[in-house]
């Protein structure tokens, strides 16, 4: 870093340099602007070292911070177990973290899927009252008051049926928000 101010301060000092030697004698020099321009710049390109600019990545900076932690590049058999102790503990404690959260999604998924399939069951359950209700029950043996009451009855099944229907496509609702909320992927909410 010190070296890099020294060859910055050099630079200005010799552009300073030429810059006063060239107000001063404008005349002696039949030199145009541009060419003294150009020297100039062949100047400090002979002065700077010809190392090319690095990028510097993520990845770089990483290594270096990873080198710099451990400046002990040689460890001791106890030390060589421990790490491995702890990188084997680490690497189960991560196997078993995901594998709850695949048992976690997977609950979530049948749950889900248990809903829908209740829900599957009434819709059809309203669809049959539905049909039987506007079917007008031609060539039923029952008439009269006793049919009456049943297609009533029937009417309040497929009310209540209907009333279920909502509720339950309200807790799916209720169950697919939450699994959102729990981070669950899109093929556990929505499968």
């Amino acid at each position: 870093m010190r070296r890099l101010f020294l060859q910055r301060l050099c630079v200005h000092a010799v552009v300073g340099v030429m810059a006063g030697l060239f107000l001063m004698c404008p005349m002696a020099s039949a030199q145009s602007l541009g060419e003294v321009a150009r020297e100039l710049q062949q100047e400090k390109a002979a002065e700077a070292p010809a190392t090319p600019s690095k990028v510097i990545t993520n990845k770089d900076l990483q290594k270096d911070s990873d080198e710099e932690a451990s400046p002990s590049p040689e460890k001791t058999p106890a030390q060589t177990a421990a790490d491995k102790a702890a990188s084997a503990a680490a690497s189960r404690k991560a196997t078993q973290q995901r594998a709850a959260e695949q048992r976690a999604a997977q609950q979530w998924k049948q749950r889900i899927l248990a809903q829908e399939r209740l829900i599957a069951n009434l819709q059809t359950r309203a669809d049959q009252l539905k049909a039987w209700l506007q079917s007008g029950n031609a060539g039923n043996p029952y008439d009269g008051p006793a049919f009456t009451r049943y297609q009533a009855y029937q009417l309040h099944q497929l009310k209540r049926t209907e009333l279920q229907l909502a509720q339950q496509k309200e807790a799916l609702e209720d169950m697919q928000d939450a699994a959102r909320r729990a981070g669950m992927h899109t093929q556990v909410y929505d499968p």
